[in-house]
């Protein structure tokens, strides 16, 4: 089906928006230009809302927290049963391996640190320049070979497949790869970089954070040998990750951090020093008291998504990514970001730019007079947008003035992404205001102050009556600003 089609065929939109409620769905933002608006959270790739069920759950365990493996008494018993659980859940969700273990961390950067910590000696590590960041630089004691961004996911595959059999010497190898782009949104061919990694003695482990959200990811199915993801892209914001897959690695290697948890057994020597003996569990690498609500919002999601269905969401998703798309492709000023080509498969992330305007400038007015909420920049991924807007790397843009004029190439772009709860109206909205400001331009004038591109309340002809401050909401709750009394922190 065309894209044009889907736009319009509402019957290949399942309703999971209310299958699957998202926090913060009734909130309402100030505009600039006076009055509220419902806030229209479009920016899902950077860091996805709660699912209410997800909070429901934590707020129905959080009284019965209790130290996890460190208490005898009953609320510590439960909150350990409870992280245990939420562990074989995770392995469920991932369809892991009989033998794999999974470890609970901060974050997918944290996940890929910790195996980074873990390569044998002699480790050669492959990654696209195409990653985000968090796969691109962890591997600081490794050598590393950086591939170009490919055009094709045949031509991904080549690329590695080449630089595989060309390695010298012929030793221990791993591949970094995402399941889905955080820049275009763009599905890789995960299946075929396994098999082809594999086929040459390495290892693979796949950056799932913009995956796992929208498509079901199977560690076995995909012949990956270990995944990592973000519990806050997962709809459980609440400071927990995930690292999965096989033990060998994670058994022989040192502990990502040392202390409690991760010891089985310490003792004195004679000579006055101490002898560590390590868990062999994932434990070994979670030292220190475990993010035990964190882990649970994990699996709260995980059997919330599971339950949802994802062929449901999957639909879901394509419909609205169908939507943006047609009617972004009616502004010809309005440029989509893509490594694949338009028809490539893809999850609900897309990047573009607008001839003749700052990226800053543009997301700032989304936001300030249309209460919409979208990501603007490299996006942690400074080489592939490079890439893909042929823009010079140490060119810098300015807040308030054309960033390009026509024809010029732009130094960054702009991001809108969605996903589970995201209502219709919300897409519209974001449409109709990408007309709006290309056709008609922006309503208020703006300044850059401390980095970042805000309305400027003090400008000529501009008036501040009536505008609430950045410290408030429109609600008159208290924002980054003041604290709940109202006091500065």
């Amino acid at each position: 089906m065309s894209v044009s089609a889907l736009a319009a065929d509402q019957s290949a939109c399942p309703d999971t928006e209310g299958a699957l409620p998202v926090l913060g769905r009734d909130v309402t933002v100030p505009l600039v230009t006076g009055g509220e608006v419902s806030y229209a959270a479009l920016d899902y790739a950077a860091s996805a809302p709660a699912l209410q069920r997800v909070w429901d759950d934590v707020a129905a365990y959080a009284p019965y927290y209790g130290s996890v493996h460190r208490g005898a008494g009953y609320l510590s018993q439960l909150s350990t049963d409870l992280f245990e659980n939420a562990r074989r859940t995770v392995a469920g969700f991932l369809g892991c391996r009989d033998g794999d273990q999974v470890v609970f961390t901060r974050s997918t950067t944290d996940s890929l640190n910790l195996l980074a910590a873990t390569l044998p000696a002699g480790c050669r590590v492959f990654v696209f320049e195409t990653e985000h960041h968090a796969s691109l630089l962890p591997w600081r004691d490794a050598d590393v070979t950086f591939l170009d961004a490919p055009r094709t996911p045949a031509q991904a595959v080549e690329t590695l497949e080449r630089a595989l059999a060309a390695r010298e010497p012929y030793g221990p190898a791993l591949v970094c790869v995402t399941g889905a782009s955080n820049v275009t949104g763009e599905l890789w061919p995960v299946r075929e970089l396994a098999a082809a990694a594999h086929a040459h003695g390495a290892r693979i482990v796949l950056d799932a954070a913009q995956l796992a959200p929208h498509h079901p990811v199977s560690v076995a199915g995909l012949d990956v040998d270990w995944v990592a993801f973000s519990g806050h892209k997962l709809y459980a914001p609440f400071g927990a990750g995930v690292l999965a897959g096989r033990a060998d690695w994670l058994r022989e290697a040192e502990p990502y951090l040392a202390g409690g948890g991760a010891s089985r057994k310490v003792t004195r020597r004679a000579d006055g020093g101490v002898d560590v003996e390590w868990h062999d569990s994932a434990a070994r690498h979670e030292a220190g008291s475990p993010n035990v609500i964190g882990a649970y919002a994990i699996a709260s999601a995980c059997k919330a998504l599971t339950e949802a269905g994802f062929d449901a969401l999957v639909a879901r998703e394509e419909y609205l990514i169908g939507k943006v798309r047609a009617g972004l492709a009616e502004v010809p000023q309005v440029r989509i970001l893509s490594l694949f080509g338009a028809d490539a498969p893809r999850v609900g992330v897309l990047s573009f730019v607008v001839e003749g305007w700052n990226s800053s400038h543009f997301a700032a007015a989304l936001s300030a007079e249309y209460g919409i909420g979208v990501r603007d920049g490299l996006f942690c991924a400074h080489p592939l947008v490079r890439t893909l807007l042929g823009s010079d790397p140490q060119a810098q843009g300015e807040c308030g003035a054309p960033e390009a004029a026509p024809g010029e190439k732009s130094l960054n772009a702009i991001r809108v992404s969605f996903g589970a709860g995201t209502p219709n109206e919300h897409v519209e909205r974001f449409v109709k205001a990408v007309r709006e400001l290309v056709s008609d331009g922006a309503r208020w004038n703006y300044r850059t102050e401390d980095g970042r591109c805000v309305p400027d309340t003090s400008a000529a002809g501009t008036s501040g009556a009536g505008i609430p401050s950045a410290g408030t909401s429109a609600a008159g709750t208290p924002g980054a600003g003041t604290s709940a009394a109202g006091t500065a922190v």
